[in-house]
């Protein structure tokens, strides 16, 4: 069965099924909260006798999987790159599928017996096309990377390979001389990149010379606006034409903001250059049709990449979306980029793809950014520096130096002292550099997921900003070390522990 036509049998299940084919209540289907089982028993029992077979071996990993969900029970989650997975999609990573190699693609594979594989990958790269509107889904990447790199290849391919291909007359690189196969080699390092500067918001993966993708291509950054904070886009567009990339990048792992794809688009259109979004940040409020129109980059880019565990609430791992004639291309990541596929993996991106597909899941999406609002606007009744002033996603990017005198490093140790976890990250201009950094970066997505609601992102502001009025440097030339008020910590400490109690993770998991 082709990945097209089981875009429509998924559609027909989920549909047909839903959350009432599994036994669960109009109210949990309804709910913004993870899609937890109703079969809590099953799902208690499976975790604990898992855990006693591991530690049957090594108890000590055992102990560090029974340490970790306490961490996560212990500690507000506000990293905008996690989430929490349902037990589902958890558990359908521990299974006989990760014995099986499966070089190659649905129905064509370099090793016998991979029927299962087969099946899982053409039913999540089904639901993925159903879900985005794609007009084809590769869901192998092991990771965000991954997917990136998957994506430039399929591009260089199609852009220059191809080409240099059919000029020479052959079929297959293999057929090439040696003459032109090194000239070939020497046209893909080439090739232009245009993608966001890291302070403004961009990802090492988007052309950054410590990454693979900043060795491969010859890159160039496009910042904001230095008032706003805001994407320039008639600057864009000048630079764009000055710079001729073959690339364009668009999204983000850092921007508050939406950035309007169909802009970028017509760019990408006017200079000759393939328009690739990397959404792996946003890819939950795409599915959950909170970005639509303008804002959703699936029909307007060439090729989009994601990964499946941030705001899309699935198992770490990569997918990649592209029209039709990108298919060809992308579907040669292995062995292009990739190694064996990870089908355990693929079978949990089915699972997460599919509770992704239920209308709760729209719900999710749009509470996460009013969560976010909310958290954005308890810092600014507090007199806290937003960058933007604000955000429309599930990003809140706080200047910590502005606001409170510290490096971002500062911060985010004082806030675990507190009891939240966060990242630094850099703020556009940055003075302290991309290590220390000068702000903090918060998202919305995992707490969201808990079921906290805009009352309680605002207490959780309040926290925040007391635990870090009450921080100051250690020293006068030191970017890392810190002092907090120990009594100031433990009070903080004590109200995140009073919020995660009104919204347990995995209450039915007791270990």
């Amino acid at each position: 069965m082709s990945q097209a036509s089981n875009a429509q049998t998924s559609t027909n299940a989920v549909s047909d099924g839903g959350a009432a084919a599994t036994g669960e209540s109009e109210a949990i289907a309804a709910n913004t909260r993870g899609p937890w089982p109703a079969t809590a028993t099953a799902t208690a029992i499976a975790y604990t006798n898992a855990l006693e077979v591991i530690a049957a071996t090594e108890p000590d990993v055992a102990a560090a999987i029974r340490g970790e969900l306490e961490n996560q029970r212990r500690q507000l989650k506000l990293i905008a790159s996690e989430n929490y997975a349902s037990p589902a999609v958890l558990l359908a990573m521990g299974n006989w599928l990760s014995d099986k190699y499966a070089e190659g693609t649905p129905g064509h594979r370099m090793y016998a017996g991979c029927e299962m594989v087969d099946r899982v990958e053409t039913l999540a790269a089904g639901h993925a096309i159903a879900l985005f509107g794609a007009e084809h889904a590769y869901v192998q990447p092991h990771s965000g990377i991954d997917a990136n790199l998957v994506a430039y290849w399929a591009i260089l391919a199609k852009r220059v390979e191809a080409p240099a291909l059919e000029e020479a007359g052959a079929k297959h690189v293999n057929d090439l001389p040696a003459d032109a196969w090194d000239h070939l080699r020497h046209s893909f390092n080439e090739q232009r990149m245009l993608g966001m500067s890291l302070d403004a918001g961009g990802h090492l993966t988007h052309g950054f010379r410590p990454n693979i993708s900043g060795k491969l291509f010859n890159q160039a950054s496009y910042g904001v606006d230095p008032e706003s904070g805001l994407i320039d886009y008639d600057a864009l567009a000048r630079q764009a034409r000055e710079w001729r990339p073959l690339v364009l990048v668009g999204g983000y792992s850092a921007y508050p903001r939406n950035p309007n794809f169909a802009l970028m688009a017509e760019i990408a259109e006017e200079v000759g250059a393939t328009f690739m979004v990397d959404m792996a940040h946003f890819a939950g409020l795409v599915a959950g049709k909170v970005l639509t129109g303008d804002f959703d980059p699936v029909p307007h880019a060439g090729v989009v990449t994601s990964t499946t565990h941030k705001s899309l609430r699935g198992p770490r791992g990569g997918l990649v979306l592209c029209k039709g004639e990108y298919a060809p291309f992308v579907d040669k990541g292995c062995p292009m980029v990739l190694g064996g596929p990870l089908p355990h993996v693929m079978a949990a991106k089915a699972v997460a793809l599919a509770e992704a597909r239920r209308s709760s899941f729209a719900d999710y999406a749009a509470a996460i950014v009013a969560n976010a609002r909310a958290l954005a606007e308890g810092f600014s009744r507090r007199g806290v520096k937003l960058v933007t002033g604000g955000t429309d996603n599930h990003i809140v990017l706080m200047n910590v130096e502005a606001s409170f005198g510290l490096t971002g490093r500062q911060a985010e140790s004082a806030l675990l002292d507190s009891g939240v976890v966060t990242n630094r990250n850099s703020v556009p201009s940055d003075p302290n550099g991309a290590w220390y950094t000068s702000g903090v970066r918060m998202g919305t997505p995992a707490l969201t997921t808990l079921g906290f609601g805009a009352d309680e992102l605002d207490e959780v502001a309040d926290v925040i900003a007391e635990a870090l009025r009450a921080t100051q440097p250690a020293s006068g030339t030191s970017k890392a070390k810190y002092m907090i008020d120990a009594k100031v910590a433990e009070r903080c400490r004590g109200r995140c522990t009073d919020l995660l109690a009104a919204h347990p993770l995995y209450p039915e998991i007791e270990l």
